[in-house]
């Protein structure tokens, strides 16, 4: 059995006029990247609070990296690194400055600041002032400060906002880097389709509930959603009169797309080569994290369990 880097049990987070979360449990295996997703609202940012150790859980238990956060002594610290969704920074400091300011906070050699600088591609602006940064600049600063010293676990809340499709890349090729690492990685997004690829696990919350848990192909089957196998023909009249007792459409002139459910797949693409003159390609088209969490996060409260 692998290590996990977080458990939460029964957790129940109750504030004065509304109940933020209700009866989470989930664990993290080490080293795995957890897509952590739900509405604004759902209970994403309190359950961070929680791992963080910011705040406490009115009932149920946090552990990370075995220990309470809430309680665990000021070191135990040095071990998260931590992306907020809106990275506000002292906008007169350099960006040099600003992080050798986190290093020092953190209890790390700010020695370290240039090469982190330099892995999030702000060499070249470190001596600038932070006031001077766009957007995207500052929530790559927020990454290199969320990188300082060896963190085991990364909570990265929204961590692609700003930043353009090369830099989302190089992010996720350094995530890929922490994981090979050993390093866990908890992040919350809202553009899946980033994340369909990138992640093991993904934790879906609504209304302070996790209503589904668990990989992608876990999630699919659950869900029982379509699978869409679009085909590619020269004789799309023939396709469509040969499986005429299947949901098909023609999409193109040249192409037809069937729906079927996982299970008849395999019986739908036996049956397409036996149209072997006819089917030119097929494109299977998987149900995507998109559609997953829009079959999940969509539910009422109650209305889907883990399994």
């Amino acid at each position: 059995m692998s290590q996990l880097s977080c458990v939460v049990y029964g957790v129940v987070k109750q504030y004065p006029r509304h109940r933020a979360l209700d009866g989470v449990t989930f664990a993290v295996p080490a080293g795995a990247c957890v897509a952590l997703l739900g509405h604004n609202g759902a209970g994403k940012t309190t359950l961070m609070k929680l791992l963080l150790g910011l705040t406490r859980p009115t009932t149920g238990s946090v552990r990370v990296l075995g220990a309470d956060p809430a309680v665990a002594p000021p070191g135990f610290r040095r071990q998260i690194g931590f992306l907020p969704e809106n990275v506000i920074f002292y906008d007169e400091l350099t960006g040099t400055d600003t992080l050798r300011y986190y290093a020092r906070l953190k209890g790390e050699d700010p020695g370290c600041c240039a090469a982190l600088l330099e892995q999030v591609g702000l060499s070249s602006a470190a001596t600038r002032r932070v006031k001077s940064y766009s957007k995207g600049m500052r929530q790559r600063l927020g990454l290199a400060q969320a990188l300082l010293g060896a963190p085991r676990l990364l909570l990265l809340d929204e961590p692609t906002t700003g930043l353009d499709p090369m830099l989302r890349q190089e992010f996720y090729r350094m995530v890929q880097e922490l994981r090979t690492r050993g390093v866990t990685v908890l992040l919350s997004s809202h553009v899946l389709t980033e994340l369909e690829a990138r992640t093991d696990l993904a934790i879906i919350l609504r209304h302070g509930r996790v209503v589904a848990a668990g990989s992608l192909a876990a999630l699919r089957q659950k869900a029982a959603l379509p699978v869409r196998l679009r085909v590619e023909t020269g004789l799309p009249e023939t396709v469509l009169q040969q499986l005429a007792d299947l949901a098909i459409t023609q999409v193109a002139a040249d192409t037809v797309e069937v729906v079927c459910t996982v299970t008849e797949k395999m019986t739908v693409l036996r049956r397409l080569a036996g149209l072997a003159e006819g089917v030119r390609d097929v494109e299977i088209l998987m149900p995507s994290l998109d559609e997953v969490y829009a079959h999940f996060g969509h539910a009422a409260p109650g209305e889907e369990t883990l399994p």
